[in-house]
């Protein structure tokens, strides 16, 4: 298992088309993604509880990662958390 923090930075924060695109970047991946922000833990594989955490641009989340590609998957969500 690995977790990582990164810091939110698209500009719009994580509103429905980049939670939908996020999803997205996770569903690639076998492994067991999670996104952490203020005690709450969501599938990042889920669209609605990605839309739950309500995630501005400079928030910082934790990001859990959980099986065979876990430093793939991680490494591909910083890329998609951290553009701008």
């Amino acid at each position: 298992m690995m977790k990582q923090e990164i810091t939110i930075q698209i500009p719009e924060g994580l509103e429905a088309r980049p939670v939908a695109l996020l999803v997205q970047v996770a569903s690639q991946y076998g492994s067991e993604i999670y996104v952490e922000s203020d005690n709450k833990k969501v599938n990042a594989k889920s669209i609605m509880g990605m839309m739950t955490l309500g995630l501005f641009a400079g928030e910082t989340v934790t990001v859990s990662a959980d099986g065979e590609d876990e430093e793939e998957a991680i490494a591909n969500i910083e890329k998609f958390l951290s553009s701008k």
